[in-house]
């Protein structure tokens, strides 16, 4: 697109403009990072959106962020990255892919690894393609040139060094432990993938009999159909009532096994009956407990949670099903002797929502605390992770502080297989970036890595590394800032920080910008199941791209949630038009007006000189907010100056020598009307690219397009503190007259008499100096500006900083008429008043209505008192 000719449609429409530029954009190339190395780096990489489907607000918000960062860097002259990619998603993308098998009638048991892998592949470029088509909806400029996916060869090859070097270094290992456990996806999880809900349950209490028949001992549980794998109960060693039993055995009800009776200190003996049942499969803590009595693991589940061969008659059942009918059984058998309500909390999968099961499994780990421990230590230092809001500094250290081993490995075919090989014969572990030297002695293991794995590595991998001298990421890493929800700072946040430092030896990025979450207009989080999600594509449809980021750039404050309102998109799509109507009205008065001709040095007005500072004011302003990441105030700050400083005034005063007929000052007017709105419209870029590039590229300028166009940056001797004094001046006359009107309701067109006496000769000088603009705006019959003037006789007056107004009311208003009017009002008043007076002087009333409906009738009768007063006072002043 050339530059287009000044005149412009009437009416702003987004849907025809916005398509076209983010076309021009790509082929132009203007979001491609050079790689420039005189020139200073700026780098964003994405957080990953998963390719499991559409983009959602959430999405929309925080690449929104992003991009506002990667614009404005990009026009102060930086060599900016702002890097996209996507996320393979294990256990998402497998559930997703696995789904549609279903509905075709198949499975990927029956495709078989390969196949099913080349139809989630298949999966992921359907989906890819619709992020693309989203993020070109939103305006993102990304450098496409350097996209990546985490399951892509290079991401691989980091993958892989990553995993080799920490199992080198003994960071990672291979142990059988109680995990968490999905029996929906048949896969592990870590910690962070389970969220936990208060669920309403029970306490089973119930007597296991001693094997010397001399009596029993009481346990409970909340999941009773572990009891069938318990292999001991626990007693704290002090507990005097279970002294003589330690060491004895028990009979398990049911399984007909003996069990030991073992002391422990980690037994709580105020709790319950001070005896625990103990499943050292089943559970974490017992888990623990068996390690340090060396008892026996007995797994009674398989994998999809079904009950197993070690749960006797109940094999073969869902492990509800079998606890139905257990607890049946054991109340049958007099061994279940109390059922207790029992509120608590329950794990389920983060990803199929299934409650999740502590099952004893093979699997590998990462050993965390030496890798927090040097996070931990980065946030002492001066070259630490800066957190905004800081506030989530304490969050995430707090999760450090308090770390488990990750469990790395997930039962699934997508993602990245972990690179150890087991010998056939010996069992011997291999881990390595290729199979050992006779494969056919080897099989690989079956597993996958946590999809958080690759993504731990984003900031690094998708510039080179481990080729520490891939031209990339000697030049863009570290990155600058990473945006992110503050949801997933464990998840990702944490773990990009503790493996950048491991790996690169420096932080992956200098700020983290954490957002909140977007939620409907009551509050509600947005969910499928309330049925009050937005699809941003939607808004878009509606209103334009600009209109949903200006909404998402300056509807909270950092940290915080964001809730949705589309009053308030419809607000920006009008912000929009005003912005449209008032660059239109400027570009129809500059019909051949060159960039060679804007010239605003010279002799300028009152307004040109205010405008011109108040540019200079918010130019700073917004640039220093900028780089605090205070998106909302610069919202607010290029609202308001541009909707009030240069729209209802600064271009309503142009009008004047616009219209006129000195050539001078109509060349000065269109000198600074054209500056102006370029600059504004560059200031206004990063936040609303596709109304400004479309303006800009009306408005007389220089070079290809706006997204690499100069920031503007402040003029000093263009900062003129006493055209801005004489500005507020002239407008608190102006606005103090036209209020005065609209409370008199004296039509603007109406000419009145004015006198103004100013405060002192200043402000007289100051008043002559913009007499125009008060002859144009106030509509006086006759304009009187002195000092020491007093106030007529029957006069309005209002008492500024500066001057004092006087508006005699014989201009304004029919005298006669109004005193009438004010005495009907007054009549009605005085019939409020005793009707209310009348109402509370009734004892009955007073005493039997309710409080509040008494008190409503004392308000109303200040309110009427009050009001009467006034028209009273009124009716004096006029009648002199």
């Amino acid at each position: 697109m050339a530059q287009q000719h000044t005149t412009m449609p009437t009416k702003y429409d987004p849907q025809k403009t916005e398509a076209d530029w983010y076309t021009y954009w790509r082929e132009g190339e203007f979001f491609k990072a050079e790689g420039n190395k005189d020139k200073e780096p700026y780098t964003i990489v994405i957080p990953p959106p998963n390719v499991t489907g559409r983009l959602h607000l959430g999405h929309a918000w925080d690449t929104t962020l992003q991009d506002i960062l990667s614009r404005l860097k990009r026009m102060q002259g930086y060599d900016t990255l702002w890097l996209p990619g996507m996320d393979h998603a294990g256990i998402a993308t497998q559930a997703k892919v696995e789904g549609k098998l279903k509905e075709e009638g198949t499975s990927r048991y029956e495709l078989g690894r390969e196949k099913f892998l080349e139809k989630s592949w298949e999966w992921k470029e359907e989906y890819a393609d619709f992020i693309r088509q989203q993020w070109s909806k939103l305006g993102l400029s990304l450098d496409y040139s350097r996209e990546r996916f985490t399951l892509d060869e290079g991401l691989s090859s980091a993958v892989r060094e990553v995993f080799v070097s920490l199992y080198n270094k003994g960071l990672i290992y291979r142990g059988e432990y109680i995990i968490n456990w999905d029996p929906q996806t048949k896969t592990a999880l870590s910690d962070i993938e389970v969220e936990y809900k208060d669920v309403q349950g029970h306490f089973y209490h119930m007597k296991y009999p001693l094997q010397d028949g001399s009596g029993h001992i009481e346990v409970a549980t909340t999941r009773p159909e572990t009891m069938l794998g318990d292999t001991a109960v626990a007693v704290h060693p002090d507990d005097e009532r279970y002294q003589h039993l330690i060491g004895k055995k028990a009979v398990l009800p049911v399984i007909g096994r003996d069990i030991e009776i073992i002391a422990d200190d980690y037994v709580d003996m105020d709790f319950g009956s001070g005896a625990v049942k103990i499943t050292p499969a089943h559970d974490p803590n017992d888990f623990e407990m068996g390690n340090r009595h060396q008892l026996e693991r007995v797994l009674v589940m398989d994998e999809g949670g079904q009950m197993n061969e070690n749960a006797g008659k109940y094999q073969g059942q869902d492990r509800f099903e079998c606890r139905k009918q257990l607890v049946k059984d054991l109340q049958e058998d007099g061994i279940l002797f109390k059922i207790e309500e029992h509120m608590h909390s329950v794990g389920h999968s983060e990803r199929s929502g299934a409650v999740v099961e502590p099952y004893l499994s093979t699997q590998w780990f990462v050993s965390m605390k030496p890798l927090a421990e040097r996070a931990i230590e980065l946030q002492k230092q001066a070259g630490k992770v800066t957190f905004v809001p800081d506030r989530f500094e304490k969050t995430y250290l707090h999760w450090l502080e308090n770390i488990r081993d990750w469990c790395i490995s997930r039962q699934l075919w997508w993602g990245h297989r972990i690179p150890a090989w087991y010998h056939k014969e010996t069992g011997e572990i291999h881990v390595g970036h290729e199979a050992p030297a006779d494969p056919e002695n080897w099989e690989q293991d079956e597993d996958v890595l946590d999809t958080w794995f690759s993504s731990a590595l984003w900031p690094f991998s998708t510039m080179g590394w481990p080729d520490k001298n891939s031209a990339d990421y000697q030049h863009f890493y570290p990155t600058n800032v990473l945006v992110t929800g503050y949801d997933i700072i464990f998840f990702w946040v944490s773990r990009m920080i503790f493996q950048g430092l491991e790996f690169t030896e420096k932080r992956p990025f200098n700020d983290v910008l954490i957002h909140g979450l977007v939620r409907d207009a009551e509050g509600r989080k947005m969910s499928k199941s309330l049925g009050n999600g937005v699809d941003p594509m939607d808004v878009i449809e509606k209103y334009g791209a600009d209109a949903l980021r200006f909404f998402l750039a300056t509807g909270t404050t950092p940290g915080n949630d964001l809730r949705f309102h589309w009053e308030k998109i419809e607000a920006n799509w009008n912000f929009a038009n005003k912005i449209w109507n008032a660059s239109r009205f400027a570009l129809m008065n500059m019909e051949g007006f060159s960039k060679e001709d804007i010239n605003v040095k010279g002799e300028k007005t009152i307004a040109d000189r205010w405008i011109l500072t108040r540019l200079q004011e918010t130019t700073r302003d917004v640039t220093r907010l900028m780089d605090s990441y205070e998106f909302g105030e610069v919202g607010r700050l290029l609202y308001n100056f541009i909707w009030d400083d240069l729209c209802d005034w600064y271009i309503e005063m142009a009008k004047l020598p616009l219209y006129g007929e000195n050539e001078k000052a109509k060349q000065m007017t269109r000198s600074v009307l054209a500056h102006v709105l370029d600059e504004t419209m560059r200031l206004l870029h990063p936040i609303m690219p596709f109304i400004t590039e479309e303006i800009w590229q009306h408005l007389p300028h220089e070079g290809e397009s706006i997204t690499v166009a100069a920031w503007p940056e402040v003029t000093m001797e263009w900062i003129d503190e006493a055209a801005v004094k004489n500005m507020e001046l002239l407008k608190s006359v102006i606005r103090s007259v036209r209020n005065t009107r609209a409370e008199m309701n004296v039509a603007p067109s109406k000419p009145i008499e004015l006198q103004i006496s100013a405060a002192d000769n200043t402000a007289l000088e100051q008043l002559n100096r913009g007499r125009e603009y008060l002859e144009r705006f106030c509509n006086p019959e006759t304009l009187e500006i002195k000092t020491g003037l007093t106030a007529p006789e029957k006069s309005v007056s209002q008492v500024l900083t500066g001057a004092t107004l006087y508006m005699p009311l014989a201009g304004l208003i029919n005298l006669e008429e109004e005193i009438t009017r004010l005495e009907k009002e007054r009549e009605k008043l005085d019939k409020e008043v005793e009707r209310v007076e009348k109402k509370l002087s009734n004892e009955g009333f007073v005493k039997k209505a309710p409080e509040h409906v008494v008190e409503e009738e004392k308000q109303k009768q200040r309110d009427y008192m009050d009001k009467r007063t006034q028209v009273l006072e009124r009716i004096q002043s006029l009648k002199g």
